[in-house]
């Protein structure tokens, strides 16, 4: 019988509750989440890739959730890389690659997008504020995209939004001592 397996990139530049939530959402829809944190070649990251990838194996191992796998071997700056390397250790051939809606509209100019679209599907997540529109449906349907739209939506709550305005309550609970003690991120807090 095939798995349905959804692979999950992200910078977690910190990972939020909205990323703790996509995660937990998709372990209801697949039989595994593959979750990796990567360097996005579209965007300046404030901590190093050692230290976000170790907030979000410490989220992920809060979740204490079987069908959530943490992968830093498959991080790559480019999608197409961390596909091939999933399909190589885990012999998955059906893939959802998940992105958020915020995002799709890039998919266009990703490396190797034209191989990229013949190996996987993509899951998009609604995130508040950035629904898809019906142009970037359009260009999906001539780009023959194979994709889906998730139902369930997740909070405006973003990495940048956190590291904007310092709101605690934006981090999971099992990340707020980490990034407290280790005074990560704060270069970027506001000045009272």
């Amino acid at each position: 019988m095939l798995k349905s397996v959804a692979l999950f990139g992200t910078s977690a530049d910190p990972p939020t509750i909205g990323h703790k939530k996509i995660l937990e959402e998709l372990s209801k829809i697949y039989d595994f989440t593959i979750s990796y944190v990567s360097n996005n070649p579209n965007k300046k990251h404030k901590e190093d890739i050692s230290i976000r990838s170790n907030l979000l194996k410490t989220l992920i191992e809060d979740l204490d959730n079987p069908k959530i796998l943490f992968d830093q071997r498959l991080s790559s700056k480019w999608a197409v890389e961390s596909i091939k390397k999933c399909k190589k250790i885990y012999e998955f051939n059906n893939l959802d690659f998940v992105i958020g809606s915020d995002l799709i509209k890039d998919i266009f100019s990703w490396k190797n997008f034209d191989k990229i679209i013949k190996e996987v599907s993509f899951f998009i997540i609604l995130r508040e504020g950035y629904p898809v529109k019906s142009n970037t449906i359009k260009m999906l349907e001539t780009y023959k995209v194979k994709f889906r739209i998730s139902s369930t939506k997740i909070p405006n709550i973003s990495s940048s939004k956190f590291r904007l305005n310092f709101n605690y309550s934006n981090l999971p609970t099992s990340l707020i001592d980490i990034v407290k003690k280790n005074n990560l991120y704060e270069s970027t807090k506001p000045v009272e």
